[in-house]
């Protein structure tokens, strides 16, 4: 029963706008970041002196000025433009909206938005900060909260009637709540929601991509489980059985469907329903799928779900069975509820039907289980996207933690425990990173898959194929593998690793923040990330190798030990001459990541000649032109032999028939000459005489060729007309350390060979190049063959 007056009433209405007109207007004004006002010229000088500024030309009576809003000012008005956008049409006109919540005087609250549409009310508390920091205690606030929102129902059901819902939120930019704080179950206990900056952009998200259908993901988001209304939905459905899971087929009327369905879309607002699994949906198919409706097109496959009810569970009346199946039908009685129903596949069928013609008259095949953990949700879904829309690269890498966090195989375990990782310094509230990584389908300005790479490149955790480490792996990781409590050592490994990133990142910030607020810079890029991550893991294994580090080092420990490179390093950054920064800066292609990695190695080792690790020495080798010259010389010599003895042996085996015994190559050659010519022509304009073929050869066509051939002699040799022949085995015939019991060992060198050649002759490998191992290998196969 209401307390207010109908006066009361009528100015509490009095403060909605609800004329498309005026809501337009203030859409405008408020989505601008500047407070705009017209005021008589006589007036200007004293706003410019309290920071306004005038805005366009002067007008005949009037000068319009201008206000950057204030942090506070600019989210209220953003939180309303999102409700705006979402498609609500009658909202509060300004700041001023005051909500009695007693008919005691003084028993009000100033409301910063609230919402209203057929189904719902929507009233929003915003608190924010210029800057991120941790939140005060909102205690006081949230002890008062249920009382006041007793009234608040009240008088919104006197004014606006009983028949929508009504939702409290509590918006926050920038405060950092810990979600397990007492604030929070505060806010919670009143079936309040709380509305950080993830949720914000979660929903900026959904109206981007879904439009106006952004709404029903919004109400299952908010209504979660909370009835639409008591009467509960019938339906006639088939009931069967896969495996031991019970699932229900039905047809169902799209704007049921869209109200109890939801979306787990991998995204933090979504985070107290980890694991999650949905990707957002590609917004021009969404409005494709509208159309093809409305023309009358329909799509027989089902829309796949998994029922999640917390309470008010539904109810399966069966029929009697009959004796050719194992189904049965029956009816199935379902709460009418928000967010009850998780869409598993068929997202964009389902929300192709919001804006449809059709959202009310056609009905769509559902095939349903009920109480599915998210596991087995994820599962279900992952099976059904191999073999159509791949899922992407960013979206699978960070399902691998639930994907793989349990696995059998430890190759599998360490994939999970990257993900887990990187999920910590995008989270954690003491991670620099917070917020700066895109997880899922929440998009930010690092990415995912560089931190993963970094990570596995590191060292810090091992390397495994199938359940067997690599040995080499082992040495610095700060994974214990001979834990047999997988999940344990999961957990241990993740704080370890996740700590000793964090630390290294937050000296950045804190001591270098000129470098760290970068951003495409050396350490706040995705490149950056890759190389600053990789380097962190070397310099843990270089100071572990000194004995100055073990696994049982402390966080704190580990980082003293790796500070001292990393204040180097930073220093030598901040003062970088802007040609070689603008140098590195420019670096494109694949390995790119690599040579940032090694420029940060290099750095370091110019001041600490002991940090030399294997990996900058063989990059250093391979940069070394003189090197490269002389392996490239060799090589080609090598090939020069090769050809020149092959093609005698053939003449001396075959005589005028030789061609004819390498026929398969020969056409092969004689294509490569034909192809030559034409690249010539087109890049050059030259007419080229014709290229002899046989200069067309490769080395895998000399192997083909010295295997086909291996011990074959001339058929006169017998009689000594040709007393000095040496046979392809004789000639080519080379032990690398492997021995040479079998005939594919004898010329394995030849396969070695060809993939050096790889590195000097091809321009798609000119980055790779030979170092002085490669280059010894290249000196010994000469010796055996130019001496």
């Amino acid at each position: 029963m209401g307390f207010l007056k109908q006066y009361q009433i009528d100015e509490i209405k009095g403060k909605i706008v609800s004329d498309k007109s005026k809501l337009g207007k203030l859409f405008k004004a408020k989505k601008s970041q500047f407070q705009h006002l017209s005021i008589d010229h006589s007036l200007v000088a004293d706003y410019i002196a309290k920071g306004w500024e005038i805005d366009g030309k002067p007008l005949k009576t009037k000068t319009r000025i201008k206000i950057k809003k204030s942090h506070s000012k600019q989210f209220e008005d953003d939180v309303w433009c999102q409700f705006y956008k979402l498609g609500y049409r009658a909202l509060n006109y300004d700041e001023n909206f005051i909500l009695p919540f007693s008919k005691e005087e003084n028993c009000n609250k100033q409301i910063d938005v609230i919402a209203i549409n057929d189904d719902s009310i929507i009233l929003v508390e915003c608190k924010s900060s210029d800057n991120m920091k941790k939140a005060p205690s909102f205690k006081d606030e949230f002890e008062l909260l249920r009382l006041r929102l007793d009234g608040f129902r009240k008088v919104l059901n006197q004014g606006f009637g009983g028949n929508r819902k009504i939702k409290y939120i509590f918006a926050t930019r920038n405060l950092r709540i810990n979600l397990n704080s007492e604030d929070l179950k505060r806010l919670m206990s009143v079936k309040a929601y709380y509305y950080n900056n993830n949720t914000y952009k979660y929903i900026d998200s959904l109206i981007l991509k879904y439009k106006k259908a952004a709404l029903f993901q919004f109400l299952g988001l908010v209504f979660k489980n909370e009835e639409i209304s008591k009467t509960k939905i019938e339906l006639p459905v088939v009931k069967g059985k896969m495996g031991k899971q019970d699932y229900y087929m039905f047809s169902i009327q799209p704007s049921l469907l869209l109200k109890m369905g939801f979306v787990l879309h991998r995204t933090k607002a979504n985070e107290s329903e980890f694991p999650t699994y949905q990707r957002l949906l590609v917004p021009s198919r969404l409005k494709g799928i509208t159309k093809f409706i409305d023309d009358g097109g329909y799509f027989p496959n089902s829309i796949i779900v998994n029922f999640n009810l917390r309470k008010n569970k539904f109810v399966f009346e069966a029929n009697t069975k009959n004796e050719f199946t194992d189904s049965c039908t029956g009816t199935l009685k379902i709460p009418n509820a928000y967010g009850i129903a998780y869409i598993i596949d068929g997202q964009h069928r389902v929300y192709g039907y919001a804006n449809s013609a059709y959202l009310n008259n056609n009905t769509i095949p559902v095939v349903a289980f009920n109480g599915l953990d998210t596991i087995k949700q994820l599962e279900i879904f992952m099976d059904i996207n191999q073999n159509q829309k791949a899922v992407s690269p960013s979206l699978r890498l960070d399902l691998e933690e639930d994907l793989f966090w349990n696995s059998e195989r430890a190759d599998s375990r360490l994939k999970a425990l990257r993900s887990s990782i990187i999920k910590v310094l995008a989270y954690s509230e003491s991670s620099p990173l917070l917020n700066k990584i895109s997880v899922g389908e929440d998009r930010s300005m690092l990415s995912f898959k560089p931190f993963a790479s970094g990570i596995a490149n590191s060292d810090l955790l091992p390397s495994a194929k199938g359940n067997k480490y690599d040995d080499d792996s082992l040495l610095a990781s700060l994974y214990d593998i001979n834990n047999l409590d997988h999940n344990q050592e999961m957990r241990n490994a993740k704080k370890r690793v996740s700590e000793l990133i964090i630390s290294c990142y937050d000296f950045v910030e804190t001591n270098y923040h000129d470098i760290f607020s970068k951003e495409r810079y050396f350490i706040t890029s995705n490149r950056g990330s890759f190389a600053f991550i990789s380097l962190i893991g070397s310099l843990n294994k270089h100071e572990t190798i000194r004995i100055n580090l073990t696994k049982r080092s402390t966080n704190s420990e580990r980082f003293d030990c790796i500070s001292i490179y990393l204040t180097y390093l930073m220093d030598t950054l901040r003062v970088l001459p802007k040609d070689e920064a603008e140098k590195q800066l420019a670096l494109l292609g694949s390995t790119a990541d690599i040579k940032w990695l090694r420029f940060f190695q290099t750095i370091i080792n110019t001041r600490f000649p002991e940090y030399n690790p294997p990996e900058l020495i063989d990059w250093k080798e391979r940069q070394d032109e003189e090197l490269q010259n002389k392996g490239r010389k060799l090589g080609v010599e090598i090939e020069k032999f090769m050809k020149k003895t092959i093609l005698s042996n053939l003449k001396l085996l075959f005589k005028s028939n030789w061609e004819l015994e390498i026929g398969s190559i020969k056409r092969a050659c004689l294509d490569r000459a034909e192809k030559e010519k034409e690249r010539i022509y087109k890049e050059e304009g030259i007419n080229s005489d014709d290229i002899p073929w046989t200069d067309q050869f490769s080395i895998n066509d000399y192997k083909s060729i010295i295997e086909k051939f291996f011990n074959k002699r001339p058929e006169d040799y017998n009689q000594n007309s040709i007393a000095d022949f040496q046979t392809f085995s004789d000639i080519f015939t080379i032990d690398i350390g492997e021995g040479i019991g079998s005939n594919a060992k004898r010329i394995k060198w030849i396969s070695r060979f060809n993939s050096y050649r790889n590195l000097w002759a091809h321009e798609g490998t000119k980055e790779k190049r030979l170092n002085k191992e490669e280059v010894a290998f290249l000196q010994n196969i000469h010796s055996c063959f130019c001496n």
